[in-house]
């Protein structure tokens, strides 16, 4: 079993099972005072580029919603089983409209009402987060 997330890292959402997911802007380093991650979901128009860690790159352009919104599921629905074993990060370019709109996702996951989870991301990772109507709406319709 992997070491989680520090809970008081940069960018380290808790979800209210306790399970530590962290999202990220893709534009900025990595932090260097901590682990890297062992599984990650991106968000992005374009491939990312080679990690040593285990990917999977979701079609996802900027201010937009995920190219195959099944893969989506699929893909968060992972992300959120991996979540107690793994170090998970899901990231975009700039970390929040993205970002925010899976890991509000996540919280759909780990029960929080669809129509709260924008809410909480907000509060619990970046009052920025999920940033267009049709992402909003993204999250309040989404099931797995």
């Amino acid at each position: 079993m992997t070491e989680t997330w520090d809970p008081n890292g940069a960018g380290v959402l808790r979800l209210p099972s306790g399970r530590l997911v962290r999202g990220r802007a893709l534009r900025r380093p990595l932090p260097p005072d901590g682990p890297s991650p062992t599984y990650a979901v991106y968000l992005l128009g374009k491939q990312p580029p080679e990690v040593p860690w285990e990917t999977h790159w979701l079609r996802w352009p900027d201010f937009r919603l995920p190219a195959d919104r099944a893969r989506a599921v699929e893909l968060l629905t992972e992300a959120w089983r991996r979540t107690p074993a793994d170090r998970v990060e899901l990231a975009c370019g700039g970390g929040r409209g993205r970002t925010g709109t899976a890991l509000a996702c996540l919280a759909v996951l780990d029960g929080v009402p669809p129509e709260g989870a924008v809410d909480f991301v907000r509060r619990h990772y970046d009052r920025h987060a999920v940033e267009t109507p049709w992402q909003r709406r993204y999250v309040r319709r989404f099931a797995a």
